[in-house]
């Protein structure tokens, strides 16, 4: 892939679901390689470590994990913020290894811009309070339902010449508890970065990619998510004090991925993660 990487000043992804069928890696990798950025926020569910299988690590996950080293060893400021399916490194907030740290949320500062508040989100998940083994249920019938949808995307387009469809996305959309959820999920985190005064509020955790301005009786706040790389594969990016939502370009994709080099097997992969890992601690 030859293409100029585009300079951003915060990168947001969020909910990646890495080791899980539904992840996709390959599409995240292309567009990893296509921008340059100085803060990236990884805000929760970067692996998936609820549905993890020694059985399932492909070569284009490990490729992104090397990615990801590799801007450490540049450099590049990297703050993970674990969610609900990578919980287990929590339990590690506050440590750092060069240009990383693990936090359960950042705000910064933004040069002539207010105070942004990141954070994942899953604590304004009620089943995740109450009923983690539900929702751990559910992230395995998500993963199922993922892989249906690639099936029938693919006779979709290659039997009946349509294009893709969402199936969890109708099914969201179409039940009211839903998107009853997500309404309150939203003006949750909004009234409470109101009431702290911050002019940005940055969550992942619901997979719905969202830019938008919230008000209340004590102010107003502009409510932002990351949405995900399952179903939407979106990010956000801040360039030049303006937050936009990137979309994935599959159609280009297409076009220049079509004479793809040999890949690296996955020991060469980890052989190489190894040289940036040892980068970092000289």
């Amino acid at each position: 892939m030859d293409q100029k990487r585009r300079k951003l000043d915060i990168l947001v992804l969020s909910d990646i679901h890495l080791g899980t069928y539904g992840c996709h890696a390959k599409e995240l990798l292309y567009y990893l390689k296509s921008v340059k950025p100085k803060v990236v926020i990884l805000n929760g569910d970067i692996i998936d470590i609820w549905q993890f299988s020694k059985r399932y690590w492909p070569k284009s996950h490990m490729k992104v994990v090397k990615h990801l080293m590799h801007w450490m060893s540049k450099g590049v400021k990297i703050h993970y913020i674990p969610g609900n399916h990578d919980e287990m490194l929590r339990k590690f907030t506050g440590w750092q290894l060069g240009s990383l740290r693990i936090v359960n949320k950042v705000v910064l500062d933004l040069p002539n811009d207010g105070k942004a508040w990141f954070f994942h989100g899953d604590v304004f998940d009620v089943t995740m309070q109450h009923s983690k083994w539900l929702a751990k249920l559910g992230a395995v019938g998500y993963d199922t339902l993922i892989l249906i949808n690639r099936l029938v995307n693919f006779i979709s387009e290659n039997v009946f010449g349509k294009g893709k469809i969402s199936l969890s996305k109708k099914i969201k959309n179409s039940v009211k508890s839903a998107v009853k959820f997500i309404n309150s999920f939203e003006e949750t985190a909004a009234d409470i970065g109101i009431s702290n005064q911050y002019k940005y509020v940055v969550c992942g955790h619901i997979h719905q990619p969202e830019m938008r301005k919230i008000e209340n009786h004590e102010g107003e706040i502009m409510y932002l998510n990351s949405g995900d790389w399952i179903e939407n594969l979106t990010s956000l990016e801040y360039v030049n004090g303006a937050w936009t939502i990137y979309r994935f370009n599959h159609e280009q994709w297409k076009r220049e991925t079509e004479t793809e080099e040999e890949e690296p097997d996955n020991q060469q992969l980890f052989d190489s993660l190894l040289e940036e890992f040892n980068l970092m601690k000289q």
